[in-house]
């Protein structure tokens, strides 16, 4: 699927997100920024450890859940990754749409500040995180378009 929004193009794939060819791979990050599973520990496998070393390096109090950091993309053919920390899903009633939706919303405004003119997003929160998947595309989607 694409849509144009105001001369930008918004679509969706479904694949491995380490293979996109893009300026930025948004990773699944955990709040310690510690690697882990699903995205992050596909992220860190194939981009190699000059990622983990440069996050460890600069930004060890880790990441707020609800923001995001940058780093380079090691071995990945993208130029940074951008670490986004969503919420944990507990019912929806403790702030995990706001959380969500700043997550994406502090990717875009990185990829704006580091003049990317692309950008490849996981499902954030959807896995280990058990964000319902229908409810977290809603939140991505409304932030990314209202962003553009």
């Amino acid at each position: 699927m694409q849509v144009q929004i105001d001369n930008q193009t918004l679509e969706l794939h479904q694949g491995d997100i380490t293979l996109q060819e893009v300026d930025a791979i948004v990773n699944a990050a955990n709040s310690r920024l510690a690697g882990g599973g699903g995205v992050d520990g596909a992220i860190h496998r194939r981009g190699g450890p000059s990622i983990m070393a440069e996050t460890d390096r600069e930004y060890p109090d880790g990441c707020p859940t609800g923001s995001a950091v940058l780093s380079s993309a090691g071995d990945l053919a993208a130029k940074f990754v951008m670490h986004a920390v969503g919420p944990v899903w507990s019912g929806g009633a403790r702030g995990e749409p706001e959380q969500l939706a700043g997550a994406y919303r502090r990717c875009l405004e990185l990829a704006v500040e580091n003049e990317c003119r692309s950008i490849a997003f996981p499902a954030l929160s959807t896995g280990a995180y058990r964000y319902p998947l229908d409810r977290a595309a809603r939140v991505a989607l409304s932030t990314a378009i209202d962003f553009l």
